[in-house]
């Protein structure tokens, strides 16, 4: 018998003897949610789903087929009718870990994220020792901005499990937004020692090396990458940043060049192709590359024109125009 035969069995048991103590009314009720249990056992969820309609008509407060219908209407990916079922399954049972839990995954999955941080953060509550309600919770906050929380909530997940990729890469995330680079490094590089090669941890720990200016790591890892993913534009683009701030500025065109040659939408690369040129230009007093650089920072312009720094960057164009 399998574990889930079994559990079908236990619950089939006692309902049948709830339904001993109760009305006749109740015992259909009962009746239908064991025949929808059992439809879902041969798959046949659309039968199923009329069955548990049809009990919770007769028993509104029978939370286990509200429970039940939310399991199936998200299986079947109708969300809204899921989280409308374990809405109503948590309030007949407030101390149902599942029911909140799954409400938190059916909102998560909606991507509303404020009404899962609610259902996620109740399910954490009932069972606190729980790392994945913790880790949700904290996912959720991240979303919504609420950083403080997040951290948080992420601290509580690690003290669970403090060897889950997924949170470490999270940890480093909530880092990066409260621009505590040196700890965004920290669980990056943790992240990376539990799983190395990971192409997105790889990449968020370059960038936390840059924003804390050690510029040699890296280049390092984005090199790695590179041969990882040549395909990766972003890498590309981050290790021209990482020539040129080491002075080696053709191997800094060598490589915008191959991040625009990816992402021709790509207006880092160009900005940056663009400050390379320039540099060039200057030193050997180059006015075709002059007005090479200067179209460069137009396109990067064009693509977005609300780019940070962008009166900067308008200032150098009217310069160097003359």
């Amino acid at each position: 018998m399998s574990d889930r035969q079994l559990r079908l069995c236990i619950t089939i048991g006692c309902l049948a003897l709830l339904s001993a103590a109760g009305c006749a009314s109740r015992q259909q009720a009962v009746d239908l949610y064991v025949d929808a249990v059992t439809l879902r056992e041969h798959n046949e969820d659309e039968s199923a789903v009329k069955k548990l309609n049809r009990a919770v008509e007769i028993d509104k407060n029978f939370s286990l087929a509200h429970s039940l219908l939310g399991e199936i209407y998200e299986q079947m990916k109708d969300y809204p009718k899921a989280a409308a079922s374990y809405e109503y399954a948590t309030k007949l049972n407030p101390w149902s870990f599942k029911d909140y839990f799954s409400l938190g995954r059916v909102y998560q999955t909606m991507k509303d994220f404020t009404l899962a941080v609610n259902a996620y953060r109740r399910a954490a509550q009932i069972k606190p020792d729980s790392f994945e309600a913790n880790l949700n919770t904290a996912q959720c906050l991240y979303q919504i901005k609420d950083y403080n929380e997040a951290l948080d909530y992420g601290k509580k997940a690690e003290i669970i499990n403090p060897d889950a990729v997924q949170l470490q890469q999270l940890l480093g995330q909530i880092y990066d937004s409260q621009k505590d680079y040196e700890q965004a490094v920290r669980s990056y590089k943790r992240a990376l020692e539990i799983n190395s090669g990971d192409p997105a941890v790889m990449m968020s720990l370059a960038v936390a090396y840059l924003r804390t200016n050690r510029i040699e790591p890296a280049k390092e890892i984005l090199t790695a990458l590179t041969q990882m993913q040549p395909d990766n534009s972003s890498a590309w683009q981050y290790l021209g940043y990482c020539f040129l701030r080491l002075n080696d500025l053709d191997q800094a065109v060598v490589n915008y060049r191959k991040a625009i040659e990816l992402n021709s939408r790509d207006w880092e690369a160009y900005r940056g192709l663009g400050v390379t040129y320039m540099l060039v230009a200057i030193k050997d007093d180059d006015p075709d590359l002059k007005r090479q650089a200067v179209e460069l920072w137009r396109q990067s312009l064009r693509i977005n024109p609300d780019q940070p720094k962008r009166d900067r960057l308008l200032q150098l164009i009217e310069k160097y125009s003359q």
